[in-house]
């Protein structure tokens, strides 16, 4: 069986994925830092019957990312990497002139320094997977200015350019930056805690994940809408 390393696993669009791989039959390795979640949702996840390996901590540790690879390799190798592991860099969102240099440090260390760690950890075994796979999940804050998104948007730029030269230099591999669009996640529950709108769960944008990993376009940068309206 297939396997996938995903970060930030234990809720939201991570373990909406995981579940649908799961149900594929892949084997997986989670990352979250939260140890209680992540067991309760690894446990839901070994009803399908596939191998399922919870390994709480920070991406931003050399030794979680190394364990995460070691863990994906028992399993038989890496065929898919998702970071999806994010930091905002403050909570709630502030505005520029606000925004504490140590958060927007964190934010860069979680979305795009350890999001490259992982990579450079597990790239020999994805090198040598029948189709070796990294996505990265962006934001529409990566490419559009909203007032308070700054630091979070500027990271998530960051990691898209990573993912884009990635794909240039891995011409075996698919590198592919997905903007998942409005989710009801934790994350933005917490960067904008008064914005108490309706928005999609997190499970509406797993179609689309699914089809990149189906049909394998070029590598590139793809919002989830647009494969979702396409289908």
């Amino acid at each position: 069986m297939p396997v996938a390393i995903i970060t930030g696993a234990s809720k939201g669009l991570g373990q909406a994925l995981a579940e649908a791989l799961a149900a594929r039959g892949w084997d997986l390795v989670l990352d979250a830092r939260n140890a209680g979640v992540l067991k309760e949702t690894a446990r839901a996840l070994e009803a399908y019957g596939t191998r399922v390996t919870a390994l709480p901590g920070d991406v931003t540790d050399t030794w979680h990312r190394t364990a995460l690879v070691t863990e994906a390799r028992a399993l038989g190798g890496v065929d898919l990497l998702v970071s999806n592991a994010s930091a905002l860099g403050a909570e709630p969102l502030v505005r520029l002139e606000e925004l504490p240099l140590d958060g927007l440090r964190r934010a860069l260390e979680v979305n795009v320094v350890a999001a490259l760690g992982l990579v450079r950890e597990a790239l020999p075994a994805l090198r040598a997977a029948p189709a070796g796979t990294v996505v990265t999940v962006s934001s529409d804050a990566a490419a559009e200015a909203y007032e308070t998104w700054g630091g979070y948007g500027a990271s998530k730029a960051a990691l898209d350019q990573l993912a884009a030269v990635l794909g240039a230099e891995e011409p075996g591999l698919r590198v592919w930056a997905v903007d998942p669009g409005d989710m009801a996640t934790d994350l933005y529950a917490a960067a904008v805690p008064d914005d108490d709108g309706a928005r999609p769960e997190p499970a509406s944008v797993v179609p689309a994940l699914l089809r990149l990993l189906d049909e394998r376009p070029a590598s590139g940068r793809y919002g989830a809408a647009a494969l979702l309206e396409a289908r």
